[in-house]
């Protein structure tokens, strides 16, 4: 398959020295990770000025851990297939040497000195934590300093923007980022990556427990690496309390190509434009032509009733999500009034004009969407859906004396319904729109997250990428 150049942006070019192609050369010794780590950091000096998807790197520290994975390497002792991998941490997660100040003035400054979950399990795999990457304001609306890599005039997404960003400006081969909305899969599409944010709970997301939806996951530049440093935490520290952590095997799963797919509409489908829609429309004809039969909404009643279950899925992620964080907000504004920004206090201010009666409906709606996902296993292999309505949209801050802008780093109307549903989603660079990266999703069943990869990397095989 050719490349297609859009714009500058090449839908088969990987942006960045995928790791796994790199093990080869560790184990004869015609390469090394700190050789692969300097590549790394000539990237990052290169572009870094531009995209400024970085808080903090700890060059010192990862030189060091570096060196020491080119030791094990040389003397056939890897801890891992990931050790000696530079992985970028989401400055919402904790690290015991670098701050973790999240994006928000009010923790400026704030460094725990301790590594959350994922972090350990990473450093036990052997993995390099190059540095932290930004995040929008404690994960939510108020965007950081990050571009896109592809276009400066335009959002990386959130809240998983410096993560995103950094894999695709091919400055680190992975990056860790977190999703309650739609801050892995969102970003993932606006930055050209293949992404997962894995069902609910099935990374150790560490201290991270206040929200409901809160999910960590992985950031990359090849499926590959994508589960490799997802499958080494889950096989360290498992998942969140009380869940059973990420299924699938030690490697990552073989392309596997599905029978069936079901088209998931969603919010954002009366969102898309022209361009968008074609784009997609395009991969189903493949889809087709592969001989994989695809449903739409209107080829089953299911379909349909699921599609109704989730058509408000946006606001009831909102409040579900601002009820949750009522208490640590408030205790936020409490200690630092001035340390917030104006969209956090209306994001918070939502939550205070909730009561206990409307969460619970809040909880009573995921869960009916839950069930009405369910029945669809005997019909599909898993859904299919953009990962984001459209390509990244410009973003030139906001205008003085006007009303803020209520979605600086993009819509989640196709990010919010998975989120709620608690599945694991698979972002696939295979589209771009009016130049830009458009990610595919595919989404599974709760714990098919193998299942989901093994989808997404034979459609990344076997497909050939549209540029609209």
């Amino acid at each position: 398959m050719s490349a297609v150049q859009n714009a500058g942006y090449d839908l088969r070019q990987q942006p960045g020295p995928g790791f796994h192609d790199a093990v080869p050369g560790f184990r004869e010794g015609s390469d090394t990770p700190r050789a692969y780590l300097e590549r790394c950091l000539a990237t990052i000096a290169a572009r870094e000025t531009a995209v400024q998807a970085w808080v903090v790197i700890n060059e010192a520290g990862a030189r060091a851990a570096a060196d020491a994975s080119t030791a094990r390497w040389q003397a056939g002792r890897p801890l891992s297939l990931i050790d000696g991998m530079p992985i970028g941490v989401k400055d919402l997660i904790a690290t015991q040497d670098m701050p973790t100040q999240m994006g928000c003035a009010a923790y400026k400054g704030h460094f725990p000195k301790h590594d959350a979950a994922l972090v350990q399990a990473l450093r036990a795999a052997g993995a390099v934590i190059l540095g932290k990457t930004v995040t929008t304001e404690l994960g939510m609306s108020e965007p950081g300093p990050t571009t896109n890599p592809f276009h400066p005039g335009h959002t990386p997404g959130g809240s998983s923007s410096g993560s995103a960003a950094a894999v695709g400006a091919g400055m680190v081969p992975a990056a860790i980022g977190t999703q309650v909305g739609g801050s892995i899969i969102r970003p993932a599409s606006y930055c050209g990556n293949i992404a997962l944010k894995p069902t609910q709970g099935a990374i150790n997301r560490g201290e991270r427990q206040t929200l409901s939806q809160a999910t960590a996951g992985v950031h990359a530049n090849a499926a590959e690496d994508m589960w490799q440093v997802a499958i080494e935490i889950a096989r360290r520290v498992g998942g969140d309390p009380g869940m059973p952590g990420l299924f699938g095997p030690a490697t990552p799963p073989a392309p596997s190509r599905p029978a069936r797919l079901i088209v998931m509409q969603a919010e954002g489908w009366a969102m898309l434009d022209e361009a968008s829609r074609d784009a997609f429309a395009a991969i189903l004809a493949q889809l087709r032509a592969a001989g994989v039969e695809v449903l739409e909404r209107g080829d089953h009643p299911w379909i349909e009733a699921f599609e109704q279950s989730i058509a408000g899925a946006k606001a009831m992620t909102n409040e579900v999500c601002a009820f949750e964080n009522l208490s640590s907000i408030r205790s936020l504004l409490a200690q630092s009034p001035d340390g917030v920004s104006e969209r956090l206090r209306r994001r918070h201010a939502v939550g205070e004009a909730m009561d206990l009666e409307r969460y619970r409906l809040g909880l009573l709606q995921r869960e009916t969407a839950r069930r009405h996902l369910a029945a669809l296993a005997p019909l599909a292999d898993a859904l299919i859906a953009p990962a984001s309505p459209g390509p990244a949209p410009a973003w030139g801050g906001d205008v003085p004396g006007q009303p803020l802008n209520p979605r600086p780093t993009g819509d989640i109307a196709y990010n919010a319904a998975t989120s709620a549903l608690g599945v694991p989603a698979v972002t696939v660079p295979l589209t771009s729109v009016h130049g830009l990266p458009m990610g595919i999703q595919v989404i599974g069943q709760p714990h098919m997250d193998a299942r989901a990869t093994s989808i997404a990397r034979w459609l990344l095989a076997t497909l050939d990428p549209v540029a609209r």
